[in-house]
Order: C-alpha cells, then sequence, then structure tokens
C-alpha cells in the first residue's frame, strides 16, 4: 500500500504590500521630479541675474531641460508631454529670473534716494545695444545700471528716483521713479504659470508612464 503523501498544489494568498509599496515609491519620485524640476529652472534663472552667475545659471537650465527629456521622453516613455514640459522649463527661467530679481530688491531691499546722473547705450559682445544709466544715492555711492535693474531709457539726467539696495550686497539695486514696493502685474502670473504648468506635466507624465 502506497503511504506517500498527496501534494496537491495549494492557493495561497498574494502579498499586497510589495504592490501598495511599489505604488508609493512611483508617487514619491513622481513628485520629487515635478517639484524640483520647476524649482531648480527657477533657481537658475534668479543666478543668472548675478554678475557672474550667467554662465554657470545657463549651464544649470540646459542640465534641467536635458534631465526633463531624459526622464520624461525616455525613461516614461512620454513623449508629447516631454516636449512641453521642456519648452515651459526653458522658458521658466527667462520671466522667472528677472522677476525674483524684482521681488528680492523690492521686498526685502533697502530704498534709498538718488539722482540719475546721466543716461546713455552700450554695445554687447552679440553686438546690441542696451541701455545704461549712472545714480548717485544720498551716501555717495555711484551706481552703473543697466536693463536688469528697471533702466530701459525711461530716466533723464538729474530725475530724483529710487533705489532699492540688495539685502545681501551682491546684487546692483533696482531702480524706479518711486518707492512703491508692488512687483509687475504681468511677469509674476507669466511666471507662477510657467512654473505651475512644468511641475504638473511632468506629475502628469509620472503618473501615466509607460512601461
Amino acid at each position: 500500500m502506497n503511504n506517500t503523501a498527496e501534494t496537491a498544489p495549494t492557493n495561497q494568498p498574494h502579498p499586497v504590500g510589495g504592490g501598495n509599496a511599489s505604488r508609493g515609491r512611483r508617487t514619491r519620485t513622481t513628485l520629487g521630479w515635478s517639484v524640483g524640476i520647476p524649482v531648480v529652472g527657477t533657481a537658475a534663472g534668479f543666478l543668472t541675474q548675478y554678475p557672474y552667475g550667467l554662465w554657470v545659471g545657463i549651464i544649470v537650465v540646459l542640465v534641467v531641460v536635458a534631465a526633463t527629456a531624459i526622464v520624461v521622453g525616455s525613461s516614461w516613455r512620454r513623449a508629447g508631454v516631454a516636449t512641453l514640459a521642456c519648452a515651459t522649463g526653458l522658458a521658466l527661467p527667462l520671466f522667472a529670473g528677472p522677476t525674483l530679481y524684482e521681488v528680492w530688491a523690492k521686498k526685502l531691499g533697502t530704498p534709498a534716494d538718488a539722482v540719475v546722473l546721466g543716461t546713455g547705450r552700450e554695445v554687447n559682445g552679440k553686438g546690441t545695444q542696451l541701455d545704461v544709466c549712472t545714480v548717485i544715492d544720498t551716501s555717495g555711492t555711484r551706481y552703473e545700471l543697466g536693463e536688469r535693474q528697471n533702466c530701459h531709457g525711461q530716466f533723464k539726467q538729474g530725475q530724483h528716483v529710487i533705489v532699492f539696495k540688495d539685502p545681501l550686497g551682491l546684487l546692483d539695486p533696482w531702480v524706479q521713479e518711486t518707492n512703491d514696493r508692488g512687483v509687475g502685474t504681468v511677469s509674476l502670473p507669466i511666471s507662477a504659470g510657467l512654473f505651475v504648468v512644468t511641475g504638473a506635466s511632468v506629475f502628469y507624465a509620472g503618473k501615466r508612464r509607460r512601461p
């Protein structure tokens, strides 16, 4: 008589913890990229506003755009969304950099009375003519300012202006006619919109990534 025990297969419940953990990691990764890409792009735009940060900021922007294309377009296989995210990610620093400059100087900077000593135009390395102006504040400090500092040919020699000095003393001051600390109504919403679209595009691609 054969006493060999039968080895019939039994149905064992499959653990679900692994699937939940995988989805959790995917969500965290997606959130990391969707927040990190626009944040780093914005920071790179602000970096370009510094006297010696232009080329470093440009390099950072190009790295961010390349990373977006690789992650969203290649790894997640969402080519269309990657194109949108790269386009908005490239435009974001162009608007966010000057906007942050203005916000930083006008909201946190120290205002000082100044007088325009002279205005003119200079030619950069590309042959483009740019407006410049020379101002002097009540402390006797003289500044050579350009279009980044809001000198666009709107000032006249001898005109009274206000300069907002960088609280850290690293950036040239922002110059304008009054001591109004309000920020331009156009650049801020454009920057915010580009930030949201870039982040939302990356988040969508991460949640809809293809195998």
